[in-house]
C-alpha cells in the first residue's frame, strides 16, 4: 500500500512574512483574480441570446456554459494538487495566463465552434483562480485572522453571482456582447503583476514529486460525466433517455475506479487520508447542500423576476441586489467576528438554519406578492448563504495539514460545484415539468402566439420576456400565473436539502484556529508535543 500525499509531497520551506502593506496589495490580486473568475460563471447568460443570433449556433446554445463548467470543474482538484507539489505563485499565474488567454480569444470568436473551444481554455484557468486565490491566503494568513479575508472573498463571490447577468445585460446593450471578454484583459494584467511582483510564498523542496496520472484522467472522466449529466438531463435530453443513463453508470464507474486508483498511488490527486477527517467530510457535505440552495436559487429568481414581475434583464440583476447585501453583510461580519472570537462552528449552523427559511419564504412567492416581500426572501437567503459558504473553506483549511491545503481547499469547492451543478439540474427539471403541466391548458390565441404549448421551437422552450408582453392580456395574465405557480415550488423542494446541512453542521469538531499562516491547529499542537 502506498503511503499518503502527506507523508511523500515536498515539503515547503518557509519564508520571510510579508509587511501588512505587501499583504493588502496581494489581496487586491486575489481579490480581482476571485472576480474574474466568479462572473465568468454567470455574465454570459444575459449576451446569450445574442451571441447565438450574431454567430448563428442556437443548436450549440449551451455548450457556451457547459464548456467552462466543464474544463473549470475538472481543473479545479488539479490546481490544488499542483500548488502543494510546485509552489502555488507558479500555478497561480499559470491559472492568470490561460484565462487571459481563454479570454482574449472567445472576444474574437468568429464562429460558435471556436467560441466553445475557447470558452473551455477559459474555464481552464477560471478553476485556478477560486482555487489558487484561497490556498494563497492560507499559505499567509494564520486561520485565526484568515477569517476576515474569506470573508471578504466570500463577498465578492456573492457580488459576481448577481452582478455576472447585469454586467453581461449592459455590455450587450451598451457595446457589444465581446466585451463580456475583454474586460477581463486588464482586470486579468493587473492581477498577474500584482501577484508577480508582490506575492511571495514559501519555497517546494524535497524529493521530485510523482504525478498521479492515473487519478487524474479518472478524476477527470468522473467529473465530465457528472457535469454533463447535470446540464443535459431534463434539459437537451430526457432523464430516462441512454444518453443520460450512460452518463450516470459513467459517473459511478469512474469514481469507483478513481478510488481504487487513489489507494495504491504514491501520492494521490486527492488522498483519500483527507475521508478520515471528520471536519473535511462534514464540510465537503454541506459545501453540496449549499451548492444546491444557493445556485438553483440564482439560477431561476432571474426567470420569476422577468416572467413574473414584468423587469427585464437588466432590472432582474438590480432586485436581486437584496441577496447580495445579505450576502457581503453575514460573510464580512461573520468573518470578522471569527477573527475576535476565534469561534467559527455556530456561523455554518446559524447559516443552514436561515438559508432553509429563505428558502421557505421564497416559495411562497406568486404573481401577487410584492417585491417588498421578494427583497425580504432574497436577503433572508443571502444571510444564510454568506454565513456558511466561505467559512466551510476555512473550517477545512484548519484542519487539513499544510502539505495538502490546496488539496483539501480545490477538494472543498470541487463538491461545493458538483452541488450546483445537480441543483440547477434537478430545479431546472421540477421546473419545466410543473411549467408544461400548468400550460397545457393555454388559451387558443396565446397556443397560436407560441406555436404550441409544448413543441419543438415554440411554447415554453422558446419563451421571452419580449414575446409574453406581445400576447394578448388575458393569454399574458395566464402565463404569467403559470411562471407563478411553477417556479416558487422549486426553492421548497431544495428546504429539506438545506435541512440537512444543518444537521451535519451540529457534527463539526471546533478545534482552535491556528495562529501560524498555512499550519492547521493540530500539527502546532503535535510539534509543540
Amino acid at each position: 500500500m502506498a503511503s499518503t500525499s502527506a507523508e511523500s509531497a515536498p515539503a515547503p520551506t518557509p519564508s520571510a512574512p510579508l509587511s501588512k502593506r505587501q499583504l493588502g496589495w496581494v489581496f487586491v490580486g486575489i481579490m480581482l483574480a476571485m472576480l474574474l473568475a466568479a462572473l465568468d460563471q454567470t455574465i454570459v447568460s444575459t449576451a446569450l441570446p445574442t451571441i447565438v443570433g450574431e454567430l448563428h449556433g442556437l443548436e450549440h446554445l449551451s455548450w457556451v456554459v457547459t464548456a467552462y463548467i466543464l474544463a473549470a470543474t475538472i481543473g479545479m482538484p488539479i490546481y490544488g494538487k499542483a500548488g502543494d507539489l510546485f509552489g502555488r505563485k507558479m500555478v497561480f499565474q499559470f491559472a492568470i495566463v490561460t484565462f487571459l488567454i481563454g479570454s482574449m480569444l472567445c472576444g474574437i470568436a468568429q464562429d460558435m465552434t471556436q467560441l466553445i473551444l475557447f470558452r473551455a481554455i477559459q474555464g481552464i484557468g477560471g478553476g485556478g483562480l477560486m482555487i489558487c486565490a484561497q490556498a494563497v491566503i492560507g499559505d499567509l494568513v494564520s486561520p485565526r485572522e484568515r477569517g476576515k479575508y474569506m470573508g471578504l472573498m466570500g463577498g465578492v463571490f456573492g457580488l459576481s453571482s448577481v452582478a455576472g447577468p447585469l454586467l453581461g445585460g449592459v455590455f450587450t446593450d451598451q457595446l457589444n456582447w465581446r466585451w463580456i471578454f475583454y474586460i477581463n484583459l486588464p482586470l486579468g494584467l493587473i492581477a498577474l503583476f500584482t501577484i508577480a511582483v508582490v506575492l511571495h510564498l514559501p519555497k517546494v523542496t524535497g524529493p521530485k514529486p510523482k504525478l498521479d496520472y492515473i487519478g487524474t484522467i479518472l478524476l477527470a472522466a468522473a467529473s465530465a460525466c457528472v457535469v454533463l449529466f447535470t446540464s443535459w438531463a431534463g434539459n437537451q435530453y430526457d432523464w430516462t433517455s441512454p444518453v443520460i443513463i450512460g452518463l450516470g453508470i459513467g459517473t459511478v464507474v469512474f469514481a469507483v475506479l478513481f478510488v481504487i486508483a487513489e489507494t495504491y498511488a504514491s501520492d494521490p490527486i486527492i488522498p483519500l487520508s483527507l475521508f478520515r477527517d471528520r471536519d473535511f467530510v462534514l464540510a465537503s457535505l454541506i459545501g453540496i447542500t449549499v451548492g444546491i440552495a444557493m445556485f438553483s436559487t440564482v439560477a431561476y429568481l432571474p426567470t420569476f423576476l422577468q416572467m413574473v414581475n414584468g423587469a427585464s434583464a437588466t432590472e432582474s440583476g438590480l432586485m436581486m441586489i437584496p441577496m447580495v447585501v445579505g450576502m457581503l453583510t453575514a460573510t464580512i461580519s461573520s468573518g470578522r467576528i471569527i477573527s475576535s472570537t476565534g469561534r467559527y462552528k455556530i456561523f455554518p449552523m446559524v447559516g443552514t438554519a436561515v438559508m432553509t427559511v429563505g428558502l421557505v419564504l421564497l416559495s411562497r412567492m406568486d404573481a401577487d406578492t410584492p417585491y417588498a416581500y421578494n427583497a425580504l426572501a432574497m436577503l433572508v437567503i443571502g444571510l444564510g448563504v454568506g454565513s456558511v459558504m466561505q467559512n466551510l473553506v476555512l473550517i477545512v483549511q484548519n484542519s487539513a495539514p499544510r502539505k495538502l491545503l490546496g488539496t483539501a481547499t480545490s477538494a472543498t469547492n470541487y463538491f461545493r460545484q458538483i452541488g450546483a451543478s445537480f441543483g440547477i439540474a434537478v430545479g431546472g427539471s421540477i421546473f419545466v415539468h410543473r411549467l408544461t403541466d400548468q400550460m397545457s391548458s393555454l388559451p387558443p390565441q396565446a397556443e397560436a402566439k407560441l406555436g404550441g404549448a409544448t413543441g419543438g421551437e415554440g411554447g415554453v422552450s422558446s419563451l421571452t420576456p419580449e414575446m409574453l408582453q406581445a400576447l394578448p392580456p388575458q393569454a399574458r395574465d395566464f402565463v404569467v400565473h403559470a411562471f407563478a405557480d411553477a417556479l416558487p415550488p422549486v426553492f421548497l423542494y431544495m428546504a429539506p436539502i438545506a435541512l440537512i446541512g444543518f444537521a451535519l453542521t451540529f457534527l463539526i469538531k471546533e478545534k482552535p484556529l491556528g495562529t501560524e499562516p498555512g499550519i492547521a491547529s493540530e500539527e502546532k499542537a503535535d510539534a509543540s508535543a
